[in-house]
């Protein structure tokens, strides 16, 4: 069904962790610090990594934009203690896929990597072309005429969605989810700015958008094309939810 990393030096959370995500059917591995986890998703390539961000040694900020700079792809999923709103943000930005704090319900928590290991199992294509527009999904680059065009973490993953999802009209909750996990601090207004921020990044016009088009409930991304067959949009629950 999948592998899991987990990234864990408590022996007692690791041990709760390993044993309900084996009870999933999941294979799991285990790192104990940063190194050792690093060195683990170098080599195993793991489905999802559930990642503690206090780790001895290298913490799981520079771990998770270590293996981001090397291209991996697979889901990370942070835990943590902290519960500053910073600390969520600089997850997110390091290319982290959900943010969970210390305490949390191991039901859901498993509900977030159940989902993450369904959506991980559609098959996804190398590359999006729309217009003069070139995203490369492993590298987390975007090109636009052919020269490279700076991404944030949080812009790349709100263009996959589009991406992914484009045809489907996708309402402020579901962006929210797929692209800042479960944050309470992400307002509708913060999502209409990064909205105005990708169209200023890929639309020929912003003022008067072709690719990202507003909709009463959100928005919805223009079917490019070259993407041949349209998606069902009746799926997207599973694919643009992130718990």
């Amino acid at each position: 069904m999948g592998t899991v990393l987990i990234v864990e030096d408590d022996p007692t959370m690791r041990r709760g962790l390993e044993d309900n995500i084996r009870m999933k059917g999941y294979d799991t591995l285990i790192a104990r610090d940063g190194h050792e986890g690093l060195a683990s998703a170098l080599k195993e390539r793991p489905d999802l990594i559930i990642l503690d961000v206090m780790l001895p040694g290298i913490n799981g900020y520079e771990v998770c934009s270590t293996l981001r700079e090397r291209a991996l792809d697979m889901p990370i999923i942070m835990v943590t203690a902290k519960d500053q709103e910073s600390d969520a943000v600089l997850g997110l930005d390091v290319g982290a896929d959900d943010y969970v704090r210390k305490p949390f319900s191991i039901k859901e928590l498993l509900a977030r990597v159940q989902a993450f290991m369904r959506r991980s199992g559609v098959v996804e294509p190398p590359f999006y072309e729309f217009g003069q527009c070139r995203l490369d999904v492993c590298r987390r680059k975007l090109w636009r005429e052919g020269k490279p065009v700076t991404l944030s973490p949080g812009e790349f993953r709100m263009l996959r969605l589009f991406l992914r999802k484009a045809g489907c009209s996708l309402t402020q909750d579901e962006i929210r989810t797929a692209v800042w996990g479960y944050s309470h601090f992400i307002s509708t207004w913060d999502i209409d700015r990064a909205v105005t921020r990708l169209r200023e990044k890929i639309e020929p016009d912003p003022a008067h958008p072709h690719w990202i088009r507003t909709t009463q409930t959100g928005y919805t991304f223009e079917m490019p094309e070259t993407h041949g067959n349209r998606i069902d949009c009746s799926r997207r629950s599973d694919d643009a939810s992130r718990a």
